[in-house]
């Protein structure tokens, strides 16, 4: 699925092939019988114009009986086509879109969300044409893939609807051709020889031009499709952060980003609108010649040597504006044809991007070190790391950051402490696999379930108690047992609307503040009771007495859980009594980090708060 023809032919061949190829045949058998019904309309055509010529022919009786009857079958034959066939077809077609696209997508949602955390190491390329970062992959997935797709399924049916017009009206100008005088050489055929000739010539010199055209707009189509999209990408991120922009009133310069960001799209826009009209100006005058023009010259001169009637004529005409119609499909949808080719060239640009990472130690290894091994070893002994080293991207690289060894056993803590820039966040990633360049190994309990609890919080648009449940399904847990969780937590507040994805219509992440998500996250540490859990300043929001009551309600409720944490605090916190919650310390100075035990200090030497310690957020 990494190219073009490979993403239009996998739906075809995947387990969903039935309903696929259902839709396809279907879709082809109304094309074959819409161009066969543009035969019979342009035989109907020339019947009523004939019947219309010879209104005042005294052999004729009841003419206007004869236009009408004619003018009805007309009427029927279009209708037939357009409703029963064309109308059809189309509610058939954008079914097999819709079908297609929603495969397609889910496709990319499992590549994206597997175990490996590709959607995270598909941001992390580098600045190389082979592994950059794909911009706005939203965009990509939602309106690239509906675009190709839609565009994939037009453009079939268009090549099948010019194939079966060659057959029908070809076969049909065929057997009415007839002998041209002065062109005998050209026997029985000689106006079909001419009809064929006209279109051979006219047709292929216009789509060449029309191509030419379309090869312009392909390329401003997809500079406006990133424009657009980061344009549309910085208005979004935006509204995430506009409390920010509001406090530190950056308005101003957020207006100047947005205005250079729409200038891009302008400028895009302005090129493209230029030969878009072209484009429609060309269209228009090349269909006013097939139609008037083009269309009625090869029966011309049989008509006027008198070896065809004239309701053969028209019919003929009808028969070969219908073929220059059909063949000038390309024509008409060169436009559509540009949108295609950027459309695709966008997913598949995300389908390699995807492909590359999907395993990430070998996608790193092409840019750099990636020498980190992970196993597991007897829970009693809980994590250990050796020989860790953490490097950036390049070969030649040094380590940023060492850490020679490290043991934490079942039940122990250890906070890492150290300046800001020195590498305390980086040590996190690298343990739990999201770090790329460096190498080392980490051990953990055999069958060990690991949390990881950032410093900031995005809350997904899901019920209360499924944040809670996270990552796993809210079916594995009773609400009895969620409620209890957010309770010891301080969240006993919003136990009422455990099953609700809001509160009086405002979302969880737009509703809670940074304590109360830090004190969410909590709830889902006490529920899950983890084995080993990393906290990245996950206390960042949370008052000093708020922070004491974080880290014993884990003490408590998580026995045996194995604590690895980033705080930027002199002194980690300590309980009520002034015993320390942390085992262990590791010390980053000078690029290195060195694991100590955390001496004990006196319980009388430490002050009591004066209060009961009840999770509190900060303001």
């Amino acid at each position: 699925m990494c190219s073009f023809w490979g993403l239009l032919r996998a739906y075809w061949t995947s387990d969903r092939w039935v309903e696929a190829w259902t839709l396809t045949i279907a879709i082809a058998l109304l094309t074959a019988a819409a161009s066969k019904a543009s035969v019979w309309m342009a035989m109907a055509s020339g019947e009523l114009i004939n019947s219309l010529v010879d209104i005042h022919d005294p052999f004729v009786v009841n003419p206007l009986n004869v236009i009408l009857a004619n003018a009805g079958i007309l009427v029927a034959l279009v209708a037939m086509k357009e409703v029963g066939f064309i109308g059809v077809r189309h509610l058939l077609s954008t079914t097999l879109h819709r079908k297609w696209r929603g495969w397609l997508n889910a496709r990319f949602g499992e590549a994206l969300l597997d175990d490996q955390h590709t959607h995270y190491h598909l941001q992390q390329g580098g600045s190389s044409s082979e592994d950059q970062t794909p911009d706005n992959i939203d965009q990509r997935i939602q309106e690239s893939i509906k675009g190709m797709t839609g565009g994939a399924i037009g453009l079939a049916m268009g090549v099948l609807g010019v194939t079966m017009s060659i057959i029908f009206v070809g076969q049909k100008l065929i057997e009415m051709s007839t002998p041209i005088p002065g062109l005998g050489f050209l026997g029985d055929y000689g106006s079909a020889t001419l009809a064929f000739a006209a279109i051979t010539l006219y047709v292929p010199v216009s789509t060449w031009i029309a191509m030419r055209i379309g090869r312009v707009l392909e390329k401003l189509t997809l500079a406006m499709q990133q424009s657009e999209g980061s344009y549309r990408s910085e208005l979004t991120t935006l509204l995430r952060r506009s409390f920010q922009v509001a406090a530190a009133n950056g308005e101003t310069v957020q207006k100047s980003l947005n205005g250079k960001l729409y200038k891009s799209v302008d400028n895009n826009w302005a090129r493209f609108n230029v030969f878009d009209a072209c484009y429609m100006s060309f269209t228009s005058v090349y269909n006013f010649f097939s139609a008037r023009i083009i269309a009625y010259i090869p029966g011309l001169l049989p008509y006027m040597g008198n070896t065809i009637s004239f309701k053969n004529y028209i019919t003929g005409s009808e028969l070969v504006g219908s073929m220059i119609n059909e063949c000038s499909w390309f024509i008409h949808v060169m436009p559509a044809i540009a949108n295609l080719k950027a459309n695709a060239r966008r997913v598949t640009e995300l389908a390699q991007a995807v492909e590359r990472v999907s395993q990430p130690s070998e996608y790193y290894r092409s840019t750099g070190i990636n020498e980190f091994k992970f196993a597991t070893q007897h829970e009693a002994f809980g994590v250990s790391v050796r020989g860790l080293e953490l490097m950036h991207r390049d070969s030649e690289a040094k380590p940023f950051l060492t850490l020679p060894n490290m043991r934490l056993r079942k039940g122990q803590w250890a906070y890492i402490k150290g300046d800001s820039g020195s590498g305390k966040t980086c040590l996190l990633k690298a343990m739990n696999g999201l770090w790329g360049y460096g190498r080392g190994e980490i051990f953990y309990p055999k069958d060990a379930a690991t949390m990881y609890a950032a410093q900031e919080v995005k809350l997904p648009g899901v019920s209360l108690k499924q944040l809670v449940c996270l990552p796993m399904d809210e079916d594995r847990f009773s609400d009895a047992s969620v409620a209890a969780a957010l309770h010891r937590a301080g969240m006993g507040d919003f136990i009422e609307n455990l099953c609700n994805e809001s509160r009086d219509g405002t979302s969880w992440d737009q509703l809670l503040s940074g304590g109360q998500k830090q004190k969410l996250v909590l709830a889902r540490i006490l529920l899950h009771k983890p084995a080993v859990l990393f906290l990245d300043e996950a206390t960042g929001a949370l008052d000093p007495d708020s922070k004491i009551a974080f880290h014993q309600a884990i003490k408590d409720h998580c026995v045996g859980t194995t604590v690895i944490s980033v705080m930027h605090e002199i002194e980690a916190p300590r309980s009520v009594t002034g015993e320390n919650f942390y085992t262990h310390i590791l010390e980053i100075a000078e690029g290195e980090a060195i694991q100590r035990p955390l001496l004990e200090i006196p319980a009388e030497s430490i002050p009591t708060p004066a209060n009961d310690f009840t999770l509190v957020a900060a303001e």
